[in-house]
């Protein structure tokens, strides 16, 4: 079972094809990159499948990281992967960009909580909390940093993110410190991958999770009354 998986979520574009039936990655790349991310994804894919060796048509299913993150890179990765699978009939499965980032934690060992921390700016941040097995200790949301630190000091954990530095600064005076701060961390597109695998097709839908309102709104000055 090959998964093409693909996120633009953040300050990367990645891909990965990976075979989840023996866990083998055929192909992978990363480019770290704050925008661009629509120019680059698609020739990103093509060598990708060129270095495999692989068709279109032998791909069983697409991954794409549906958020929170940037709006236009969201925007980009979901196109892709909804075009790739309207064209070759097969699923795409969207996981949350909270969850990507906190599996290679629970990977390798998930007997200590992961926390996943995406800066949101201005003095915020998108954070979810897994324990073991994967359960959901905090569900994914958009939080001022201090209450965020408040909530996921509870004991020994580890967090994952480019929010990670800002969670650590304002940890609570009294509780332990995290085990693991990981300010560079972005979305693993293998892992993805596996957990795209996992995941209940008709529950994973490609669509945008946005845990807030977009920065850029309407000017309501000077705008010209309609009746």
């Amino acid at each position: 079972m090959l998964i093409l998986a693909i996120d633009t979520a953040l300050e990367a574009c990645s891909a990965a094809l990976h075979d989840v039936a023996t866990d083998e990655t055929l192909a992978a790349e990363r480019l770290p990159m704050a925008r661009g991310h629509a120019e680059a994804l698609v020739p990103l894919v093509q060598r990708l499948m060129l270095q495999a060796g692989k068709e279109f048509s032998e791909i069983s299913a697409f991954a794409v990281t549906v958020g929170p993150g940037s709006f236009t890179g969201l925007r980009v990765g979901l196109s892709a992967a909804r075009g790739f699978g309207l064209a070759t009939g097969r699923p795409v499965i969207g996981i949350s960009t909270l969850a990507t980032l906190a599996a290679p934690l629970l990977g390798s060992d998930d007997a200590v909580p992961a926390v996943a921390a995406i800066d949101a700016r201005h003095g915020n941040l998108y954070i979810q909390m897994f324990g073991a097995g994967g359960r959901v200790l905090i569900s994914a949301r958009a939080v001022g940093i201090k209450e965020a630190a408040r909530a996921v000091a509870i004991g020994p954990v580890r967090i994952a993110g480019s929010g990670a530095a800002l969670l650590a600064e304002s940890w609570p005076a009294g509780e332990p410190a995290p085990l693991l701060v990981d300010v560079n961390a972005t979305p693993d597109a293998i892992w993805l991958a596996r957990l795209a695998s996992v995941a209940d097709p008709a529950r994973s839908k490609p669509r945008p999770l946005y845990l807030r309102g977009p920065d850029a709104r309407p000017q309501d000055a000077a705008r010209i009354a309609r009746r």
